[in-house]
């Protein structure tokens, strides 16, 4: 299955450079069809993006800027939005300006149908896929899957240890792998993440009573306090006075029960501070997933999902 790169994965790679370095090989992409991408410089006022090519100027017209651009199911904020940022597009043809010089009319539209009709078209819930972070909002993360194309990954989809927003998992730009969810009619695409994050005894593996490790408060309870350890796990320490949610801790491990996939915590200390977020980790290398399970066999509530 051909995978089309989200947008800004394409600008700095050596063929792009060629194409944009001069008029002869703009020319011969425009013949050849190629995929270029660059950057936009503005939207003016009947919503044209001018885009730099280096040794020339291209426009995106209005109605050549997205799939659904021209019949309204996509907004104008979609064009205004790309400015100062890498577009990818195809080249129509070229033409002269008021002052004689050479432009090139452009089209991101067509490389959207494209990625529509060769790749999303083609893709099933439980695939597998790479995406980029484009955008967060409080519910959830917009993922560039290719091409300029969106679909949501839902926040209570990201992972297991509930999080107050998606910053705290992810960045702008960032690649990650998500599962297809659902592809509906309109083509509108949801993900999910956390299958991709290991099962409860997966990440329990990776900890023994006795050992006191880094933790971060997610939530404070009057029965207790959760301590995220890892994205898809989560531990309960006793109710303490001055802790708040989003701290870091250091939490000493008492117990681990997998019957009832419980892991209980002492907090040790619990203080402000700004770490990095670390790499994910993936327990999975499959590009397809028909069922996940995320409790343990011997625990009688079962989570799970299939696709």
């Amino acid at each position: 299955m051909q995978k089309f790169k989200p947008e800004g994965q394409l600008i700095g790679t050596p063929s792009n450079r060629a194409i944009l370095s001069s008029p002869a090989s703009l020319h011969e992409a425009c013949l050849t069809g190629e995929t270029v991408e660059a950057r936009a410089l503005l939207c003016d006022k009947n919503h044209d993006l001018r885009v730099d090519l280096g040794c020339m100027y291209g426009v995106i017209p209005h109605d050549e800027g997205a799939v659904g651009i021209s019949d309204g199911s996509v907004r104008d904020i979609a064009l205004i939005s790309r400015v100062n940022k890498p577009v990818m597009f195809h080249i129509l043809g070229f033409r002269r300006d008021m002052n004689d010089r050479e432009y090139a009319v452009l089209s991101r539209r067509s490389v959207q149908q494209d990625c529509i009709d060769n790749y999303i078209s083609r893709l099933r819930p439980g695939d597998v896929v790479e995406a980029k972070v484009a955008h967060m909002e409080s519910f959830g993360v917009f993922l560039d899957i290719g091409a300029g194309i969106n679909g949501l990954l839902p926040i209570d989809s990201i992972s297991v240890s509930r999080i107050p927003h998606p910053s705290v998992r992810f960045h702008i730009g960032q690649m990650i792998k998500v599962i297809v969810r659902s592809v509906d009619d309109l083509g509108r695409i949801t993900f999910s993440h956390k299958e991709l994050l290991g099962t409860w005894e997966q990440n329990a593996g990776e900890f023994s009573p006795g050992e006191t490790v880094p933790g971060i408060v997610r939530s404070i309870e009057n029965y207790g306090i959760f301590v995220e350890l890892t994205p898809n796990l989560a531990g309960l320490a006793e109710y303490s006075e001055g802790i708040t949610a989003g701290c870091h801790a250091g939490v000493y491990i008492k117990s681990m029960l997998p019957e009832r996939m419980k892991i209980k915590l002492i907090i040790v200390d619990a203080f402000e501070a700004e770490y990095p977020t670390p790499p994910i980790k993936y327990y999975t290398e499959s590009d397809h997933i028909d069922h996940w399970i995320y409790s343990p066999v011997q625990c009688s509530k079962v989570i799970e999902s299939t696709f």
